[in-house]
């Protein structure tokens, strides 16, 4: 079944910021931080964040389009003639496997369903519902910068996504004015998940969800501390030092 949950009255915060993929690790982690500076947060995900103010949860066996027109129709109900600060989108999976897998088409379509289908709709939202200066944010991957042979769904996905943010940051792309559009390109996240798979990883590499959401923050409430729109940021975390430079 899918649902929306909402609080009745008017939206009363700092600002109103949207996370698709708002109940993920990363995604929880941005709610909390937003909620915790007063941002009013709306999370689209397959479950429910019991910390987001709104909640729209969607069902997994909706194609694209009949999946757009449910969000859109919420997003609409949610906010009203409201406007939305921030749009941040950090849905996605990982799957590998090359050309010759037996899971290799299934693999790549899981994968352009997680990465760019969540990346389009959160485009088509921010051309109806961001601000003018507001921040549209998606989720790339350092290692879609070049072939991938070992994951080719997961590489062809998050290529997409680069290419997605280059032509949203270009005039006439149907965003508001004075939008940044930028895709952060993680290599390996601080999550449980990756903790429980990976425990002897060197975790000082690693980058912490904390300073992603501090980041996007950040980026929502000092424009000037933004990269230039279509920017391409791969993370580097080395030592608990994390940079972010642009491709």
């Amino acid at each position: 079944m899918i649902r929306n949950t909402f609080k009745i009255g008017k939206i009363m915060s700092s600002g109103k910021v949207l996370v698709y993929g708002g109940k993920g690790a990363l995604g929880s982690k941005v709610v909390e931080i937003f909620k915790e500076n007063k941002y009013h947060t709306i999370s689209i995900d397959l479950t429910k964040n019991e910390h987001a103010d709104n909640n729209i949860v969607v069902d997994s066996s909706l194609d694209q389009l009949e999946q757009e027109k449910f969000i859109m129709e919420e997003v609409k109900n949610v906010l009203g003639d409201d406007k939305l600060d921030g749009v941040f989108c950090v849905a996605g999976g990982w799957a590998g496997g090359n050309s010759s897998s037996t899971d290799f088409v299934k693999n790549c379509d899981m994968m352009w369903k997680q990465s760019v289908w969540s990346s389009v709709i959160s485009s088509a939202i921010s051309s109806k519902y961001l601000k003018e200066g507001g921040i549209l944010q998606l989720t790339g991957a350092a290692a879609a910068e070049t072939g991938t042979p070992g994951m080719i769904g997961y590489g062809m996905a998050k290529a997409a996504v680069h290419h997605l943010v280059k032509s949203l940051s270009m005039n006439d792309s149907g965003l508001p004015k004075n939008c940044n559009v930028l895709a952060i390109l993680p290599i390996t996240l601080d999550t449980p998940m990756n903790r429980k798979w990976m425990p002897k990883g060197d975790f000082s590499s690693w980058t912490p969800l904390t300073l992603l959401g501090e980041k996007f923050l950040s980026w929502t409430t000092t424009p000037s501390t933004r990269p230039s729109s279509g920017s391409l940021l791969k993370i580097v975390t080395k030592n608990n030092e994390t940079s972010f430079i642009p491709l």
